[in-house]
């Protein structure tokens, strides 16, 4: 099973938004490596949502309701969406300095590659980011 991180800037879709609506089209990704990330989601695979402007902090965990698939608003077979639902938002956010200030986490695209909106996350980070959630 695979787990990723989606970022979103909050006013423009947050976390509480997805809870709100139990189920969202998760589009408008158009960077080559974040599409390939999209690609390689399998139905089930396990997600962070992560805000990104001001808050800047992990705030829930979604799982990917269907793999990707043709964007169906848009004429380019290059670029694909998935369907995520909500899981539940996380007791405490886990924000981007605390991330960064922990050594676990210098490989993790999040930190390593801030621009890009889909990071894959391994084992290890994952259950860390759910312990600093705590």
């Amino acid at each position: 099973m695979g787990r990723w991180i989606l970022k979103t800037e909050p006013s423009s879709y947050s976390y509480a938004q997805l809870e709100q609506d139990g189920h969202a089209v998760w589009d408008g990704v158009k960077n080559p490596v974040a599409l390939r990330n999209l690609r390689a989601m399998a139905q089930g695979d396990q997600l962070m949502i992560y805000h990104t402007g001001d808050e800047k902090a992990v705030v829930g965990l979604a799982r990917v309701a269907r793999a990707a698939y043709p964007d169906p608003k848009k004429k380019d077979a290059k670029l694909v969406v998935i369907d995520v639902e909500p899981v539940k938002a996380l007791a405490r956010p886990v924000t981007l300095a605390t991330v960064r200030a922990d050594k676990m986490f210098a490989g993790l695209a999040l930190v390593r590659q801030p621009r890009l909106s889909v990071v894959p996350v391994d084992d290890r980070q994952w259950d860390r980011l759910l312990e600093l959630a705590r």
